[in-house]
């Protein structure tokens, strides 16, 4: 069930939600295991669902998108995960992390040059803010972007870049003065077919291994002025802002991994027996569903309350922090939570690359880590009930 009666859907909401669960069943499921097992990036299927707005839902349609709602986008994301985390993490990348911050920050040309080609699915976006001794802790990145007349020149190593191997075009933040910490940090946007960017080494990760993953690496590379994003010294600000609508991309992607792994684990326990009935009879199993579905329940209130919050902000400018970082802690542990289980209802089937529950359990990990790992989120909401900056 994936309609609350305190979040009424409407006809809309029933038609993207409706439409990114028969692609995603036609399209991506019969592939979903051939690509986590070569990592191979799934080109074709990533195409198509740009061809059906699912690379820009919450962009007016001026620049390429579907013109819809933030209830509209996780509703159609959380379908796609349910699927392939793979295929969801892209999705969320192009939509929370990309298109959202340009839409937000961007200038008229830049919204008609950068978030065009990418919400209406004819190019991937990516964003760059980690490196590999600066994460969650921007302040001490070593990217530096220094001005020179109408271009900055920028020089670093950048990491965990999702979508990074393929991406035409990036949102960076690098250093334009480092004596400020954070309040030097200012955010770039890269066209990558221009000299000075290497694709660095490719990831060989546990989970979400169709979704390519790389270090960039900045070489005298040549940005024009008119590609930064905002004001110097607002990259941190900016950064942070997409943020919130990213975790609420990586809540939703847990949803969909726990869902898919709860509704296998229902499954199974209705038909294996043991001892001469169904395992879901026994109190042990029956007590793990429960737990299962009412974690599941709460994380999707959780994220709807978030896309709502976001929604919100749209018109009154404010920030939805807290709602999104209550959102992705509880949803990424169900979705450990929740995988955990159901490999274990399901035994030595549940350990096998026969059936996808392995793949779920992998692709768990991630979500309570990127877009800030569950410390951060604990932070973030303990900070703000504590009034702390």
């Amino acid at each position: 069930m994936n309609e609350l009666a305190i979040f009424p859907l409407t006809d809309e909401h029933k038609m993207i939600q409706n439409a990114a669960r028969d692609f995603a069943q036609k399209e991506i499921a019969p592939i979903a295991a051939e690509f986590d097992e070569s990592g191979e990036f799934p080109y074709k299927t990533i195409k198509k669902m740009g061809g059906m707005g699912f690379m820009g839902i919450e962009v007016p349609e001026a620049y390429g998108g579907a013109g819809m709602d933030s209830l509209a986008y996780v509703l159609a994301l959380e379908e796609i995960c349910k699927v392939d985390a793979s295929h969801g993490v892209i999705m969320s990348v192009n939509n929370s992390l990309y298109c959202h911050g340009i839409m937000k920050f961007g200038s008229e040309e830049q919204k008609q040059s950068f978030v065009t080609p990418v919400a209406s699915g004819q190019a991937i976006g990516a964003y760059s803010l980690t490196e590999s001794m600066s994460g969650s802790d921007a302040g001490t990145m070593k990217t530096r972007a220094v001005r020179e007349g109408d271009v900055y020149i920028i020089n670093g190593r950048k990491s965990w870049v999702t979508s990074g191997p393929i991406a035409e075009y990036i949102v960076l933040f690098a250093m334009t003065d480092p004596e400020k910490g954070s309040k030097g940090v200012s955010a770039f946007l890269i066209d990558s077919k221009q000299p000075g960017l290497i694709r660095g080494k490719k990831e060989p990760k546990l989970g979400i291994r169709a979704s390519a993953t790389s270090e960039l690496i900045f070489e005298d590379f040549r940005c024009p002025v008119e590609n930064r994003l905002g004001k110097e010294g607002e990259g941190f600000k900016i950064a942070m802002t997409v943020l919130d609508a990213g975790r609420i991309g990586i809540a939703t992607q847990a949803l969909g991994i726990a869902e898919a792994a709860y509704e296998a684990a229902r499954q199974y326990a209705g038909e294996r027996e043991a001892f001469g009935q169904k395992i879901g009879q026994f109190q042990g199993t029956g007590f793990k569903i429960a737990d299962m579905k009412t974690r599941i329940e709460a994380s999707r209130l959780l994220i709807y309350n978030a896309a709502m919050a976001k929604e919100k902000s749209k018109e009154s400018g404010g920030r939805y922090s807290l709602e999104a970082a209550m959102a992705k802690l509880f949803a990424s542990e169900t979705a450990m939570f929740v995988t955990h289980q159901a490999v274990q209802i399901h035994g030595g089937m549940g350990y096998s690359k026969e059936l996808p529950l392995e793949r779920y359990f992998r692709d768990a990990k991630i979500t309570e880590i990127y877009e800030g790992t569950s410390e951060i989120q604990r932070l973030v909401i303990s900070r703000n009930e504590l009034g702390l900056k």
